[in-house]
C-alpha cells in the first residue's frame, strides 16, 4: 500500500522530512477495523511527533491521526461495525498513523461518519472534537444545558482546530457566555461565525480585554496554545474557584499562582484512553456517534478550512509547514491517493 512516512526527524523544509513509501497491507487484530482511508487532516501533534519521535527498528514512521474512510474488513471480536460502513476517527498515538491507503484501528475509538458530510469534511473533525468535548465536559466539568448559567468561558486560540469546535460545543450545548480570542480580522470573523458571543485580542492583556467587553473575569478558561505566554493574564482573568483547562505543552510555569484563587488545573490529552486501554475507551466511540447526529441535525458544522489536494508527501509537507506557523484557521485536509 502507499503511505507517507519518515526515517529521521528533520525540519519540514527538508525534502526527506516526509517521503512517499510502500508498505505491506496491515492486518486487523481482534477488536480492529481495517479501513480504506479516503481523507486525513493535519494537526499540531503531527508536527510535534515528527520532530520528537525517531522511527524504531529501522522502519519508517507513519504519521496521521484524523481519518475518514470505509471499513474493508473487521477483526473477529468486532461488534460495532461491518465492512462497507463509512467511519471517522482519530487513531492512537502508539500505533501506525493514518497517512496510508489502509489503516487498522480499534473499533472502540471509531464513530459512524456523519451522513451529511463528505470524507474531507468529516476528516477535519475527530481529533479536535474529542479533545474539545473531553476538555469541556470531562475535565472542566461544564454541565450540558442551554439555559443561561451566568458563567463564562474564555477560549484562548479559538480560531485553531480545537478552538473551532470548542466554541461551537460551548455555544450550542451549554449556557455559558463564550469568549474567543483571535488576533487578525479574518480569524476574529471565523470565531464569530462559529458562535462566540465575544471575540477579544490575545495580543493584548486578556484581563483588560475582558473588562473592555464588560466582564471582570470568567469561571472557565480553555488555553489551547501559548499557555506559558498568557499564564499571568489567565490567573488575573479567572474568578475565584475558577477552572483552567489546557492542551498544549507549556514551558515551566509557576502554577502556585493559582493557589490564592483556589483555582483548579485540568490537562486534556485525547490519546490517553487509547494509549492506556482504559475501561471507558468506548466513550470516544459514543461521543463521535453523538457528534455525528449533531452535525446531521445542523447543530454543529465542519471546521474544514483548506483542502490541500491528494494524500502525498509533498502536500503533507506543505500542511505541516502551515501548521508550524501557528497561523492556521480551522483544519487542513487531504483526500485520496
Amino acid at each position: 500500500m502507499k503511505a507517507i512516512g519518515y526515517h529521521r526527524s528533520l525540519p519540514i523544509t527538508d525534502p526527506e522530512s516526509l517521503i512517499d513509501i510502500e508498505l505491506p497491507d496491515p492486518v486487523p487484530g481482534a477488536h480492529d477495523l481495517l479501513v480504506e482511508v479516503h481523507a486525513v487532516s493535519v494537526n499540531p501533534v503531527d508536527t510535534k511527533v515528527r520532530m520528537r519521535m525517531a522511527p524504531e527498528n529501522g522502519q519508517p514512521k507513519v504519521l496521521g491521526w484524523d481519518a475518514s474512510g470505509v471499513v474493508r474488513a473487521v477483526g473477529p471480536d468486532v461488534t460495532l461495525f461491518k465492512p462497507g460502513d463509512k467511519v471517522w476517527y482519530a487513531g492512537s498515538l502508539v500505533r501506525p498513523g493514518t497517512n496510508s491507503e489502509l489503516h487498522v484501528v480499534d473499533e472502540r475509538i471509531v464513530g459512524p461518519m456523519p451522513a451529511t458530510l463528505d470524507f474531507a469534511q468529516a476528516a477535519a473533525l475527530p481529533l479536535t472534537t474529542i479533545t474539545a468535548w473531553e476538555l469541556l465536559f470531562d475535565r472542566l466539568q461544564v454541565p450540558e444545558g442551554r439555559e443561561a448559567s451566568g458563567q463564562a468561558l474564555l477560549v484562548i486560540g479559538a480560531a485553531g482546530g480545537v478552538g473551532s469546535i470548542l466554541v461551537q460545543l460551548a455555544r450550542q450545548l451549554t449556557g455559558l457566555t463564550v469568549i474567543g480570542t483571535a488576533s487578525r480580522p479574518e480569524t476574529a470573523q471565523w470565531v464569530t461565525e462559529l458562535g462566540a458571543h465575544h471575540v477579544i485580542d490575545h495580543t493584548k492583556p486578556l484581563s483588560q480585554e475582558l473588562k473592555r467587553i464588560g466582564l471582570e473575569g470568567v469561571e472557565y478558561v480553555a488555553s489551547l496554545n501559548q499557555t506559558d505566554h498568557h499564564f499571568d493574564e489567565i490567573v488575573a482573568s479567572l474568578k475565584p474557584q475558577g477552572r483552567l483547562g489546557l492542551i498544549d505543552d507549556p514551558e515551566m510555569i509557576d502554577f502556585r499562582k493559582l493557589k490564592t484563587k483556589a483555582a483548579s488545573l485540568h490537562w486534556e490529552f485525547m490519546f490517553t484512553r487509547s494509549m492506556f486501554g482504559t475501561a471507558d475507551m468506548v466513550r470516544q466511540h459514543e461521543l463521535l456517534d453523538r457528534v455525528a447526529h449533531l452535525i446531521d441535525e445542523g447543530v454543529l458544522r465542519t471546521t474544514l478550512n483548506e483542502r490541500f489536494g491528494s494524500i502525498n508527501a509533498a502536500n503533507l509537507r506543505r500542511a505541516h509547514e502551515l501548521i508550524e506557523t501557528n497561523r492556521a484557521r480551522g483544519k487542513i485536509v487531504l483526500e485520496g491517493f
